[in-house]
């Protein structure tokens, strides 16, 4: 028979093993690190009313200490003093408006303030409304210097620099000029610090209505009346019995101190948030700057002295 011819047999090709992957690398660990723990360092909060209460207080008690010691030792020397305070406080107003682009004239306001302090001692109202008007006169010859871009901008802002400070303060001049003046000085800043103290007080305790929130949101309706109360019960007594007043006199000028003394305040606080700063300075610890505790005081000023020609003459 013959030979059957060979069939190849079929083969499965085996496909050759996959190779493995390498082993990952190991991630390194970093070591672990130990912070030192944290020692917390106490921070003194401002109280209630936004301000540090003991800085504040402590300043307080040394301004009114100095104003006491120089009206009972040498009435003149209140002169110096309210001086001092003039021309720190119109520094300070100046610096603060430049931050609204204003400059207005420093010097001729400086030399102002010295003129009206001085003539309102000597020659009484008529002498400070002088002083007054030549220092708005010089202010605004000063600046023609300078051109005039900006002179309405610059000259306005010197004539409220100098309405603003001296001439109010004047007013505390023209207090001191009787024979009793000291006394009526005295009244005039205890009423004001009334003022204060009654709404601080009431206010933290008891403030719950604002009264202007948008230019000074601590302020309440609260506070406010506790102002009036404060004021009443520090003026009535000083009026009835060292100037021989009739007791509503008192009344009266408490309740009206209580309002011009709020009334500075928020001025001054809309100054503030117009040109967008806290202080106008950082000479008080607790308080600011100097024309920051002038600014209750300022306008009280006037609205004291032509409250006692009334219910106090002379």
């Amino acid at each position: 028979m013959p030979a059957r011819p060979a069939v190849p047999r079929a083969t499965t090709a085996v496909p050759p093993p996959a190779t493995a992957a390498p082993p990952a690398a190991p991630t390194p660990v970093e070591p672990a690190t130990v912070e030192a723990p944290v020692t917390e360092q106490p921070v003194q909060k401002p109280g209630r009313a936004g301000r540090n209460l003991g800085a504040a207080v402590g300043v307080g008690l040394s301004l009114g200490a100095v104003i006491l010691a120089s009206l009972l030792v040498y009435r003149p020397a209140f002169l110096v003093v309210l001086g001092a305070a003039v021309l720190v406080s119109v520094v300070e107003l100046t610096r603060a408006l430049r931050a609204g682009d204003a400059t207005p004239p420093l010097v001729p306001v400086l030399v102002g303030s010295v003129a009206m302090v001085a003539l309102a001692w000597s020659r009484g109202a008529t002498g400070l409304v002088v002083a007054f008007l030549l220092t708005v006169l010089a202010v605004l010859l000063w600046r023609l210097a300078e051109g005039p871009a900006g002179y309405l901008r610059d000259a306005s802002t010197g004539v409220l620099v100098a309405l603003y400070v001296p001439l109010l303060a004047g007013f505390a001049v023209l207090l001191l000029v009787p024979d009793d003046g000291a006394t009526r000085v005295i009244l005039f800043i205890a009423t004001v610090v009334g003022n204060d103290v009654g709404g601080y007080t009431a206010g933290v305790l008891f403030g719950r209505h604002p009264m202007a929130p948008t230019v000074s949101p601590k302020k309440s309706w609260e506070g406010m009346a506790g102002s009036v109360l404060a004021c009443v019960l520090v003026a009535t007594p000083i009026v009835t019995l060292a100037l021989d007043g009739p007791w509503w006199g008192g009344v009266a000028f408490g309740a009206a101190l209580a309002v011009s003394a709020t009334v500075g305040d928020l001025g001054e606080s809309l100054i503030k948030r117009d040109l967008g700063i806290k202080d106008m300075g950082n000479l008080l610890p607790g308080h600011g700057g100097l024309m920051d505790r002038m600014d209750s005081l300022l306008p009280s000023a006037a609205v004291a002295w032509l409250l006692l020609l009334w219910v106090a003459p002379v």
